[in-house]
């Protein structure tokens, strides 16, 4: 697919994430939302649901995210009946735990765990759904990254056009959200990949506008 990116953030600038999510959804091709149902991503699920009740969510599950999340998951899937689709690592945790355990930030074998749970099974779950579009939630204020990208941006490989909706949200402002369309949330999340809440695991750096 191709947009004429500069123009798109442009005239999405200031917009409604619901406004910016409808216009995703209503390209000229397959749009997709994905997940890791951490903390307020009822928000961008309910948003893409409003705009495409069938639209494909992505789940990429570690197999190590906590009871409380796997449970908020079901709830979620079930009150807004999403459309799932679940990807996960080629190797169970129990095996990884016993060959490599959950590497520190500064342990050489992190790379290849962060490869193993999150970055294989996202590049196999985007050559198997084939987007055009891909619906994220991340936030300018996460992460010293995020405070430079863009609301719309394009895979340097693929063409995928990478839509992030609430970039310019808040904490605050999804909390609104969450209270005025009564959506539930959990906050006990736990990503091995990142540990510290403004790391990066690689996702979104090949993305550019």
């Amino acid at each position: 697919m191709s947009i004429d990116i500069a123009k798109a953030n442009e005239e999405l600038a200031g917009r409604h994430p619901q406004e910016i999510v409808n216009w995703a959804a209503g390209l000229d091709g397959k749009t997709i939302v994905t997940t890791n149902f951490g903390p307020y991503e009822a928000v961008i699920l309910h948003m893409a649901v409003q705009a495409q009740p069938d639209m494909d969510v992505v789940w990429i599950d570690s197999g190590y995210a906590t009871r409380k999340t796997y449970l908020f998951a079901e709830q979620l899937i079930q009150d807004l009946g999403l459309n799932v689709h679940v990807y996960n690592p080629l190797s169970s945790a129990a095996r990884r735990d016993a060959l490599m355990g959950i590497p520190d930030v500064d342990d050489p074998q992190h790379e290849e765990f962060t490869r193993q749970v999150k970055l294989e099974p996202f590049g196999r779950a985007m050559r198997e759904m084939d987007p055009d579009v891909w619906l994220t939630a991340v936030r300018r204020d996460q992460t010293a990254f995020r405070q430079g990208m863009d609301i719309v941006s394009q895979d340097k490989e693929g063409g995928v056009i990478k839509v992030a909706p609430v970039l310019e949200w808040t904490e605050l402002d999804m909390e609104r959200y969450l209270h005025e369309h009564g959506l539930p949330n959990e906050t006990n999340y736990y990503d091995p990949t990142k540990v510290l809440g403004n790391r990066e695991c690689g996702l979104h750096n090949r993305f550019s506008a």
